[in-house]
């Protein structure tokens, strides 16, 4: 009988461990960068949010000289579990026409608070607010770019704001799926509180959407993004990067030539009852 004991304080004690860890285990927050990562040319923003804490990031201006001063076609950058943006920020090879905006999530680099997927989203829907209020953004040419976890956050901004186009690098459909993968043997739809249900708001987004995944990515298998893109309700284009992994998958010239491809296709006109969004 012992052994049935110890069988059942195992069923119970490790998916309590796992109720409990699972902040730790989906976010990993990065403290602040060397300010050398950041281009000199970015400039710093700060947002409060709608419960108090207060998220920090910056916005780098396009690097052409084309229209100075003029409204610029933004991509808003959402980063993995574990990454501090200014290290994307800094990455030379982003389309020269286009500005970057990117913000550490809460309890990452500089920004307040703590994770969660409902704070996340919420604080997604501020950013883009507040970047649409800019003179220097165009609010009819922002795109949102996910990466692993942002994918997350951005899908479910483009569910609920009108966006020029959404780029997703290593996309999945949810992180109960993901989770099933990875932990086979765990409830994981009981335990679960940070879902991002994406595939079940793809079917409601009309935006052109852009689907980078690496050849072979150890993290999010590639049947994960690809439900999330047969989801898709708007215009898509799907890249695979040849001999990457899930931390490689953005070295290769190619990874920036598709994303910037995409974007080039982003920047002919746009009808008027497109550019017009909600309450606007």
């Amino acid at each position: 009988m012992g052994w049935l004991l110890a069988l059942a304080v195992l069923a119970v004690a490790i998916p309590a461990s796992a109720w409990l860890t699972q902040d730790h285990l989906i976010f990993l927050p990065r403290m602040a960068g060397p300010a050398a990562a950041v281009p000199r040319a970015a400039v710093a923003l700060e947002i409060a949010t709608a419960d108090g804490p207060r998220i920090r990031g910056w916005l780098l201006p396009p690097r052409s000289s084309r229209a100075p001063g003029a409204p610029a076609p933004t991509v808003l950058y959402f980063g993995g579990n574990a990454e501090d943006v200014s290290w994307a920020l800094a990455d030379p090879r982003w389309p020269e026409d286009w500005a970057v905006a990117a913000f550490n999530y809460r309890g990452y680099g500089a920004s307040e608070g703590r994770p969660g997927e409902r704070a996340l989203v919420s604080d997604a829907l501020a950013i883009h607010e507040a970047l649409s209020r800019r003179d220097d953004v165009d609010r009819t040419r922002v795109v949102v770019f996910g990466r692993s976890l942002g994918s997350g956050v951005a899908v479910s901004l483009a569910a609920q704001r009108p966006l020029a186009g959404v780029v997703l690098v290593s996309p999945y459909d949810s992180l109960v799926a993901m989770g099933r993968h990875h932990y086979p043997w765990l409830p994981v739809s009981t335990l679960l509180r940070h879902r991002f249900e994406s595939s079940a708001l793809a079917g409601r987004i009309g935006a052109p959407l852009h689907a980078v995944v690496a050849d072979s990515d150890s993290v999010v298998p590639v049947e994960r993004s690809r439900a999330l893109y047969d989801a898709w309700a708007g215009p898509k284009s799907w890249q695979v990067v040849e001999g990457t992994d899930h931390n490689t998958l953005s070295g290769p010239d190619a990874y920036w030539a598709g994303i910037g491809a995409f974007l080039e296709r982003l920047t002919s006109p746009v009808p008027a009852s497109r550019a017009r969004g909600p309450g606007s």
